[in-house]
């Protein structure tokens, strides 16, 4: 890896994605991994994680992110932003890098050619991952009292 110099740094970085995405600033992430514990690219991909690249967002490296294989990896399930405390839509956030990335160049025909069969897989992920969700409840079983009244096995009577 190559060494970064604040040369390098892009300290607006993170107000032009902040912008694109609709939130005020991104620099609310106080890094807590919640994102990343939830993730289920990071179970099989393991340098996978929107913790690492919003911080690298904040820190202005603009090049490296836009560069980097990994933004290219997130399935879209928003299992991230379910448990995120500041509401931070990873989803939202790669989506964006991936458009930029290919706007200016980042990125050629050839490796979106070869990142096919990824998506293909990636997509599988994240439906598995939603239905999983709404197996236990969208935000778990406590926030959505009808959900758990509905789909109770044990029979209650009423007296």
């Amino acid at each position: 890896m190559d060494t970064i110099t604040p040369d390098k740094m892009v300290p607006n970085f993170k107000n032009e994605i902040a912008e694109k995405i609709g939130l005020q600033e991104i620099k609310p992430c106080y890094a807590c991994g919640s994102c990343t514990g939830v993730c289920p690219v990071r179970e099989v991909v393991e340098d996978f994680d929107p913790r690492r690249l919003i911080h690298m967002i904040i820190l202005g490296m603009r090049e490296q992110v836009l560069s980097s294989d990994l933004i290219w990896f997130c399935c879209q399930c928003n299992s991230c932003y379910f448990v995120c405390p500041q509401s931070i839509r990873f989803s939202r956030v790669a989506a964006e890098l991936q458009k930029i990335a290919i706007a200016e160049g980042f990125v050629d025909d050839d490796f979106m050619k070869r990142l096919s069969p990824v998506n293909d897989y990636l997509v599988d992920l994240c439906r598995r991952t939603m239905f999983e969700k709404v197996k236990h409840g969208l935000r778990g079983p406590q926030s959505m009292p009808c959900w758990q009244k509905n789909t109770c096995k044990e029979s209650t009577t009423i007296d």
